[in-house]
């Protein structure tokens, strides 16, 4: 009973961190749709972060950006198939914190991008760094979230080796 209970409470917290996620990334993205114009930018510190807002089509980086319906058919299908497999994943595996934090970041993240992806056929990004000519591609909280909980899972994965 005690091992039911504990699995329980594991994926209890997976869902609450991801559901944490999931809002902090929705909220942020519809203040950027409701306070700024496609493509506006603000400086918060001048020379190396701007709040930018961009419609990205395509995957990480805007790779494969287009408007083609296969696009979203696509994207959305992977996303689905990124979710169950997130959660299969959390489920059978030994779980520890970095299992919990990594899986529920990825799973968060993905959500929130998917939400997008269904309602607007496109991922709102709008967090900007760049330093002189040199720029990164402008993403949002959710990708931020897969990325740290991709590096949290790939650690405890290799610590494991």
């Amino acid at each position: 009973m005690v091992h039911e209970n504990s699995r329980k409470s594991g994926l209890a917290a997976f869902f609450i961190i991801a559901i944490t996620v999931l809002v902090l990334d929705q909220l942020s993205k519809n203040l950027v749709i409701s306070r700024f114009f496609l493509h506006e930018s603000v400086p918060v510190i001048p020379g190396f972060f701007s709040l930018t807002y961009i419609r990205n089509t395509g995957a990480a980086f805007g790779i494969l950006a287009g408007q083609e319906a296969w696009r979203h058919i696509f994207f959305q299908t992977v996303s689905l198939l990124a979710l169950g497999a997130i959660v299969y994943l959390f489920w059978t595996s030994r779980r520890d914190a970095l299992a919990l934090w990594g899986a529920s970041l990825v799973f968060g993240g993905a959500a929130g991008n998917l939400i997008d992806r269904i309602r607007f056929g496109y991922v709102v990004d709008f967090l900007d760094f760049f330093l002189g000519r040199y720029h990164w591609p402008a993403f949002n909280i959710a990708d931020s979230a897969i990325t740290i909980g991709a590096f949290v899972l790939a650690f405890k994965f290799l610590r494991e080796q």
